[in-house]
């Protein structure tokens, strides 16, 4: 199979280059490529961000926060992980099927001495534990395919990068992810590194290096680098485009309790609420009045409250307190 090299680890650069190889780049075969990203929460199409991450850890760890065009269920990527894309020409939608997309990186595990199976609507499997997720797009009769493969991913930091639905884990602790995957560098020689994994891959997909290298010319990688810049890093793609949600959050502090109901709709908060037995002077609608239109974000309300005298709307409850409320 044709291929690109791609060495960036920007995941807004290689997002837009998903999106860019399935609607702009116009060759005869089908094709692939690898990528990596740094420290990265990447979002499904149509999932609320603000609910699928833990805002406080990957903020304070230098977390990306990303939204991919291809549905699904969020992902943490870091350099422990690798990532695959297939570009592939499909006449009929309706003979989609994840499975066979997945089965060269089926074959190519099983190369190397792996053996791995497809599961679930999604996943591929060792030993019945996940080391791949999958998701796909379609446009202009090509089918994009991508999907995480987990070589030696950072398990604590994806637990706490991730807002982990319960229905799927029990419990979030580490011990409870850990009994459900497994990493692909535990299946393979002891001393393999990611880059020898990496290159065998390669390799395999490439018809044991025998097939083409399809280069992007200089107006491609323009291109990529504006969308990249231009909707793939922008707050309005990532949180804007996030579904209408409801909040409800509380917490009892020293001077009262607080509570916040609100409703949020392209990112923004379109109704906003105080409510509690917090000892304020002043009528706090006065303040949510200032909150309507607003990004939910935390810097953006932050600067919003710090233009105000809190203390006669809520008493001895402080910004802070408000803001952990706000941003559960």
């Amino acid at each position: 199979m044709r291929f690109i090299k791609n060495s960036s680890t920007n995941p807004f650069f290689n997002l837009a280059l998903d999106e860019y190889a399935m609607r702009h780049i116009d060759v005869e075969e089908d094709f692939f490529f690898l990528w990596q990203n740094e420290p990265s929460v990447i979002i499904g199409n149509n999932q609320n961000a603000a609910e699928e991450v833990n805002k406080k850890f990957i903020d304070d760890n230098k977390i990306h926060v990303a939204r991919r065009v291809s549905g699904g269920g969020a992902v943490y990527h870091d350099f422990g992980n690798l990532n695959f894309t297939f570009v592939i020409s499909v006449d009929d939608p309706k003979t989609v099927n994840y499975k066979k997309y997945v089965q060269p990186i089926i074959d190519a595990l099983k190369s190397m001495g792996v053996d791995a199976q497809a599961s679930g609507r999604n996943d591929i499997l060792i030993d019945g534990l996940k080391i791949s997720g999958n998701a796909q797009r379609m446009a202009n009769g090509k089918l994009m395919h991508h999907g995480t493969l987990i070589f030696d991913v950072n398990i604590e930091d994806m637990v706490q990068s991730l807002n982990v639905d319960p229905s799927k884990i029990v419990s979030k602790g580490v011990k409870s992810v850990r009994s459900r995957v497994t990493t692909i560098k535990e299946h393979l020689p002891q001393g393999t590194t990611l880059k020898d994994f990496w290159d065998e891959l390669q390799y395999f997909l490439s018809n044991k290096g025998q097939d083409e290298e399809i280069i992007l010319s200089d107006e491609d990688i323009k291109k990529i680098e504006q969308e990249a810049k231009n909707k793939f890093s922008t707050w309005d793609w990532v949180y804007g485009a996030s579904p209408k949600f409801n909040l409800k959050n509380g917490n009892r502090f020293a001077g009262g309790r607080v509570e916040v109901l609100a409703d949020v709709e392209e990112g923004k908060f379109v109704s906003i609420r105080f409510m509690g037995d917090y000892l304020g002077l002043s009528d706090v609608s006065e303040l949510e009045s200032q909150l309507i239109g607003v990004r939910f974000d935390k810097k953006a309300v932050d600067e919003i409250l710090s233009k105000h005298d809190l203390s006669i709307y809520f008493g001895s409850i402080t910004k802070e307190e408000l803001l952990s409320v706000i941003f559960h």
